[in-house]
């Protein structure tokens, strides 16, 4: 209950509606709030951390998206949305019930055609196929805005970069250490390329990704490094390219779930901060590469430990009620590989997709930006107008699923008392602790729950009170179609 405060469940306790609305876990969260700091910061970060006028972007988006496009996409029915859950990263079949995706994989962890023409099309919930369209979007707008808001910045700095300028004082600080070799990361860069390449080639039958997927891969990560970066300097929102990756590989090389997985990886994209902390630069170099390398091995042993210690780890099916071993965002990951490699975009997305209209988000994402960018120059009176960041307004809900809506409810009320209240109103505590507070409420949650987990979790020892009930809107993934039959829910 700690985890969500869903208001609305209480005063409407057996109304399905009131349930798909309140539910902050399983539904559009309408008032939900949590309580403890997982729940604020487990997906966007500290909204400490954040701009006001970022978080703002990412407040709007997710009241555009969450409260007026999702209810209006499943009350009208659209892509028989109301067939499924109104929030779910499931995969369904026509009928609304769980697709079994082990009934259309060949042997050679292949998609078998026939299996899947007998099963039918893939169908998704009206929020998760929502998520994959405001994707679309986000990534067009963040070429478009970076382009027309930032590309004579982006233009001076470069024709600076080969000319004598003055230099800052942390550049002029950092110049008294000896820099990081260009054939440092040069060489760092072409090891790892080789390696992956190696690793694709000798275990194709496994990863299924052939060497020039490796190449286009970093191909991508190359070219959106500059607008990526661009946006995350500037918002402390970062897009993902996960969907370009999954979508262009999955065109590409269809049929192969692992392969998308392995290019997905791939293609995914600090120094500043050891530069405004005067840390020498090869010193930081070398403790970031032995920190990557520490934290892959820990990463790896520590999985494969879950997963031979933790029962029914990931299986929501066997799991008891109220498990903390759900691991969405590792189910948001199987789903993907899914979608867009097992099935492949083709099927769902393209020509012979159920959702092929939600290829126009990209055209939408496009103009997006081009409407702030005239209305800033029609109005330039308005400063307001030059802080709407499309790329991050459109891709407010980029986290969802695995995050939920109270994830976002409680970062946006945190970060509107940290980012506006506080920063008006106690603007020198604000600069005095509240990067500290940040700091410390990310180290203290990360530190009592390795404790927990070591003091109570290994011994099978778990607290049953009323806070630990997660939800309590048992309804809210229920189906309103129809005559559409699933276990625990009503039969409209």
């Amino acid at each position: 209950m700690s985890t969500s405060l869903s208001w609305v469940y209480w005063i409407f306790p057996n109304s399905n509606v009131a349930q798909q609305l309140g539910s902050g876990l399983n539904g559009l969260g309408l008032g939900a709030i949590g309580l403890d700091w997982s729940t604020v910061s487990s997906y966007l970060g500290s909204p400490l951390a954040s701009p006001w006028f970022a978080t703002a972007n990412v407040a709007a988006g997710f009241f555009i998206i969450m409260y007026i496009l999702t209810p209006i996409f499943y009350w009208l029915n659209v892509f028989k949305a109301k067939t499924f859950p109104i929030f779910s990263d499931g995969l369904f079949t026509s009928s609304g019930h769980t697709y079994n995706i082990s009934s259309i994989i060949d042997s050679n962890f292949h998609l078998d055609i026939n299996a899947y023409e007998k099963n039918g099309p893939l169908y998704l919930s009206t929020f998760f196929a929502m998520t994959y369209g405001v994707g679309f979007a986000a990534l067009t707008a963040t070429v478009v805005h970076v382009l027309l808001f930032h590309c004579r910045e982006i233009w001076q700095q470069s024709k600076s970069a080969f000319q004598e300028k003055k230099m800052d004082i942390h550049t002029r600080l950092m110049s008294r250490y000896n820099q990081v070799p260009e054939w440092w990361f040069v060489c760092l860069l072409a090891a790892n390329v080789a390696a992956t390449i190696f690793a694709c080639e000798y275990y194709n039958d496994q990863l299924q990704l052939p060497w020039w997927g490796v190449l286009l891969a970093c191909g991508l990560a190359i070219f959106f490094t500059l607008p990526i970066g661009v946006i995350t300097a500037t918002t402390n929102q970062t897009p993902g390219l996960n969907i370009i990756t999954e979508y262009i590989i999955g065109y590409l090389y269809p049929g192969r779930p692992v392969a998308n997985i392995c290019f997905k990886v791939y293609g995914y994209i600090n120094f500043k901060l050891g530069h405004y902390m005067k840390i020498p630069p090869r010193t930081m170099f070398m403790a970031q590469v032995v920190g990557t390398l520490i934290a892959g091995l820990v990463y790896l042993g520590t999985a494969w430990w879950l997963m031979a210690t933790i029962p029914d780890i990931c299986d929501t099916s066997l799991l008891p009620p109220n498990s903390p071993w759900t691991c969405p965002s590792d189910h948001v990951f199987y789903d993907a590989s899914v979608i867009w490699g097992l099935i492949g975009p083709r099927r769902i997305f393209g020509e012979l997709g159920t959702y092929k209209a939600i290829n126009w988000f990209f055209l939408a994402g496009a103009i997006s930006p081009l409407l702030v960018w005239f209305a800033h120059k029609v109005f330039p009176q308005h400063k307001w107008i030059g802080l709407i960041n499309m790329p991050v307004l459109i891709g407010a809900t980029s986290s969802m699923p695995p995050a939920t809506a109270v994830n976002y409810s409680s970062w946006i009320i945190v970060g509107f008392l940290s980012g506006f209240l506080v920063y008006r109103y106690r603007q020198q505590w604000w600069q005095r602790h509240n990067y500290v507070l940040s700091g410390a409420l990310d180290a203290g949650l990360a530190f009592m729950g390795v404790l927990l987990y070591l003091c109570l979790g290994l011994e099978g020892i778990s607290l049953s009170w009323w806070g630990s009930d997660l939800d309590g809107c048992p309804l809210a993934s229920c189906p309103t179609a129809k005559g559409v039959l699933v276990e625990g829910c009503p039969i409209f």
